[in-house]
């Protein structure tokens, strides 16, 4: 790159940070006024860990950027982070702590599904704004009665259709699919099934793998033995790596497909082989560094790819949510007003049910009928080559 244009693209995320604070209206906030306490239940042990680490260093990387942008008028962000284990019942304990402590402004909660479907009651009755990272469409709906719960990353609906949208630009006739035995991954079956049936693409082979399983050759043999035109697999990051290694052991020769739940690493280190020339449905911050910085948008994602990669020698593409998270929270409680050293949940979750953002993963609109932001138009189509991900085309 050349340094003028990486001192344009570096300016612009400039500007786009800027905006992004001085047009929530931080005002004149008080230099001793009380930090903005958000707290993060993860996945830091357990079979989630990758993922759960991954949100803790964006998170990290996001506050650090916030708190040394200038634009907080002497306000800190504080995060108080906690280890759920993997585990549903820790998480639940975690969010009791949490919204226990009248300092916390909001939550934000990891990818597992099970922790924050059965964390739902909890945070309505102690009333606690919380963003999970989670796939699963229940995590945030019925909104009725999911009031103070919000959602960021890939909807199964839409990563469904643009699979089949695809597939049908590829002319494929006839799919096999490996999908979660959990509620993300039933709902993608279903999803996909719908798409797909409207494509007039048959869907005659699939299997389910346990979210915990760490050997999913058995399944991904059957599959491929069955002659399919391309092998959908919609699971967790490090099983759809596993799947992909199974199928090129099986000597399947039809085409992988990856929906957005299966993003993981930027670089796709030991399972690069098996997945040339896969394609993944995902954001374009995956691979921002192939587009070019005609908007302040696309310069600021473009800068958080870099600034992530040069922190931690590599990109995970769920990143993007957490920050986007933090960057939703933070807004929301300068624009929920109320006295500086006191916490205005209500006026926080008032704001979160309204709020607009031209985010790190892409746009985000959330409304008091759709509690899970981020857009369709997010999705795009990612191929594998020479070992990392790249923009299709």
């Amino acid at each position: 790159m050349s340094p003028i244009r990486s001192t344009t693209i570096a300016a612009l995320a400039s500007v786009v940070l800027a905006g992004t604070l001085t047009g929530c209206q931080f005002g004149t906030a008080d230099a001793t006024a009380s930090p903005i306490v958000i707290a993060a239940d993860l996945e830091l042990s357990g079979a989630a860990a990758p993922i759960g680490k991954a949100y803790q260093r964006a998170l990290k990387l996001k506050v650090d950027q916030l708190n040394s942008s200038g634009a907080l008028n002497g306000r800190r962000i504080e995060l108080d982070v906690k280890d759920n284990r993997s585990d549903a019942s820790e998480s639940l304990r975690n969010i009791g702590d949490f919204s226990s402590d009248s300092q916390v402004s909001a939550i934000i909660m990891g990818g597992c599904n099970e922790c924050a479907i059965g964390a739902v009651r909890t945070i309505n009755e102690k009333k606690i704004p919380t963003i999970a990272l989670a796939t699963s469409s229940s995590v945030a709906n019925p909104v009725a009665d999911r009031r103070y719960v919000f959602k960021l990353g890939p909807n199964a609906a839409d990563s469904a259709s643009a699979l089949a949208a695809e597939l049908r630009r590829k002319n494929v006739r006839k799919v096999a699919l490996l999908y979660s035995a959990d509620d993300y991954g039933r709902e993608g079956l279903a999803a996909l099934q719908r798409e797909l049936d409207k494509a007039s693409i048959k869907l005659p082979n699939k299997a389910a793998v346990k979210v915990t399983d760490t050997d999913v050759s058995q399944q991904v043999q059957s599959l491929a033995s069955r002659k399919s035109d391309a092998l959908v697999i919609w699971t967790p990051p490090e099983q759809a790596a596993l799947a992909a290694t199974a199928a090129k052991q099986a000597h399947f020769t039809g085409s992988l497909y990856f929906d957005a739940g299966a993003a993981g690493d930027l670089f796709l280190g030991e399972s690069a082989q098996a997945t040339e020339r896969a394609t993944l449905i995902f954001t374009q911050t995956m691979a921002i560094d192939d587009v070019i910085a005609t908007t302040p948008a696309k310069a600021s994602r473009r800068q958080w790819f870099q600034d992530y990669t040069a922190r931690f020698g590599g990109y995970n593409g769920a990143s993007s949510f957490a920050a986007d998270a933090v960057q939703l929270i933070v807004d929301a409680q300068t624009r929920a007003g109320g006295p500086a050293d006191k916490v205005n949940r209500d006026g926080i979750r008032d704001v979160l049910e309204t709020s607009q953002l031209d985010g790190l993963s892409g746009p985000i609109r959330m409304t008091p009928d759709n509690h899970s932001g981020l857009m369709p138009q997010a999705l795009t189509t990612l191929v594998a080559r020479n070992g990392r991900w790249r923009l299709a085309g």
